[in-house]
């Protein structure tokens, strides 16, 4: 029978693990670009905001305001928390903004804003609420997907979906939310930085997130990250605030990354990703198959010389 030395079992599990990890690496961003954009996502800056290279810089904000605030939602998720010395589970409110993605009421958010949500609330405008469920969250990417349980009778509008990979620091942007309950407020900014690292409240870490000094606030949390033709490039995430206050610097979650979980999370709820585990197993079976690369270590035979020379001291 063939045995099979330590060296080569080492050698076969590196190249089976390196294998693997290609083949995942591959599948999954295959499996990126096969997944399908939603028919229903626009991507065409609305007709009715000019050029911006043929505006005022003021003529543009009036514009995007005007054209996209409607389809900026205003989301009040109430969850049940233990209160003071967790003796008693009490209702707590919080508000959030989001973007109405499609003509079925669809809403892209945070998913921190709908963490534990027990009951969901939606305002277009106005004092008029709608009721929302959840259809999908990826805590991950800290994205999440509601819906609208009923169809208003106004019209919706769609905020349109730009391009995230194309962005250059500088740039101009815009962001729309509800900052502090403030409803649909505009704050203006550039670009701060790209490709930066964040890290989702289940600590996982996202990548590309884009850097704005433009105003980002409690509430203002899942709204859109637009640029001057009017089209969303982030959904607005975070701040960092070394003295804990609300001023710091904002992050954005490209939209690169809502484009391609969005339909996954309509689709099935959530986001399926291939794994690459390692799991251990116990070698004693094969002992006598395999040959390992450090003999089993066997209790001493003592000689004579040697247990008199123990019993001595010598």
């Amino acid at each position: 029978m063939y045995k099979i030395t330590g060296r080569q079992i080492l050698v076969i599990a590196l190249a089976s693990a390196l294998f693997a990890v290609g083949s995942v690496m591959a599948v999954q961003q295959l499996w990126g670009r096969l997944q399908p954009l939603s028919s229903a996502f626009s991507t065409s800056a609305p007709s009715n905001i000019t050029d911006p290279s043929m505006a005022t810089d003021e003529q543009n904000n009036i514009e995007i305001y005007k054209s996209i605030s409607p389809g900026v939602v205003n989301i009040s998720a109430t969850a049940m928390v233990r209160g003071f010395f967790g003796l008693m589970v009490e209702p707590q409110e919080g508000t959030c903004s989001g973007s109405i993605i499609d003509e079925q009421g669809d809403i892209i958010t945070n998913y921190h804003c709908i963490e534990n949500v027990e009951k969901l609330s939606v305002s277009l405008g106005g004092d008029k609420k709608y009721a929302a469920r959840v259809v999908g969250k990826d805590p991950d990417t800290d994205l999440a997907v509601i819906r609208l349980s009923e169809s208003p009778k106004e019209a919706l509008t769609i905020v349109p979906m730009g391009d995230s990979d194309r962005l250059n620091v500088g740039q101009k942007v815009l962001a729309i939310g509800n900052p502090f309950g403030l409803d649909r407020t505009l704050t203006t900014g550039v670009i701060s930085g790209l490709e930066r690292p964040i890290r989702a409240q289940n600590n996982r870490q996202i990548e590309g997130a884009i850097q704005t000094d433009a105003s980002i606030n409690p509430g203002n949390s899942g709204g859109p990250l637009l640029d001057s033709h009017g089209r969303m490039i982030g959904i607005n995430s975070q701040i960092l605030s070394p003295s804990g206050a609300s001023a710091g610097v904002g992050f954005a979650i490209p939209v690169s990354i809502a484009k391609r979980i969005i339909p996954q999370l309509i689709r099935s709820g959530e986001v399926r990703r291939p794994k690459l585990g390692i799991f251990p197993r116990d070698v004693a079976p094969l002992a006598n198959q395999v040959r390992m690369p450090v003999p089993r270590r066997s209790r001493p035979q003592w000689t004579a010389h040697d247990r008199a020379g123990a019993i001595d001291g010598s």
